[in-house]
Formats: C-alpha cells, sequence, structure tokens
C-alpha cells in the first residue's frame, strides 16, 4: 500500500511539475471591481487549489467536531442506555432458556419416524 501512496503522490507532483513549466503564461485575474492580480497561470492555479484544499479540511475538521460533540452523551442518557442493555441481555438469556425447554419436550427427528414406520 505504501508503494501504491508513492506512486500516486510522486505522479501528482510530477504532473504539476510539468503543468507549471508548460502554463508560463501571466493571468490576470478579478478579484472584486478594482481588485486585480497578474500571476502565471500555473501559480494562479496553485493557490486556487491550495485555498480549496485548506478549505476542504477546515470543513472536514469542523464536521468532526460537530459529530465528536452531538454523539457525546449526558451521564444519565449513557446510564439509562446502560439499563436498557442490560435488560435487553435479560430477555435474550430469557428467550433462549424458553427455546431450550421448548427443543427439549420436541421429539427427535429420527425416533418420530422409526415409531410411524413400525406403527
Amino acid at each position: 500500500m505504501k508503494q501504491l501512496n508513492f506512486l500516486l503522490i510522486f505522479s501528482f507532483g510530477l504532473a504539476m511539475v510539468m503543468f507549471t513549466l508548460e502554463n508560463t503564461a501571466a493571468t490576470t485575474v478579478t478579484f472584486l471591481p478594482g481588485v486585480t492580480a497578474t500571476l502565471p497561470l500555473a501559480a494562479m492555479l496553485l493557490v486556487v487549489g491550495g485555498i480549496g484544499a485548506t478549505a476542504a479540511w477546515v470543513f472536514a475538521v469542523w464536521t468532526g467536531v460537530v459529530k465528536r460533540v452531538e454523539s457525546q452523551l449526558s451521564p444519565d442518557e449513557l446510564a439509562a442506555q446502560q439499563v436498557r442493555i442490560r435488560e435487553l441481555e435479560e430477555d435474550v438469556q430469557r428467550y433462549r432458556a424458553t427455546v431450550d425447554a421448548q427443543l427439549g419436550l420436541l421429539p427427535a427427528a429420527g425416533e418420530s419416524s422409526a415409531q410411524q414406520e413400525a406403527g
């Protein structure tokens, strides 16, 4: 897996270098009326890509923080869940005992067929 990661990163880096070498023409970008910047196309795309990657990272971190805060339960809710889990485990044990008792009452398949052939 490390080799695949290295290959992907190396390929991406090589593509970025080739793109930068081929796109050196100056480009003017207007951000707001009266606010312009002139940079090589490759530099402008790298800056914009960096801003986009940073924004995506900030959003991912914020989403993780929100999920963590939402997932934290109050002590009362946690205690209630523990009680409910214990109740459900007791129900499962009771159902198992009932099923085992009922299975013990059923005749074995081999015995019933032998009795039917004899009768």
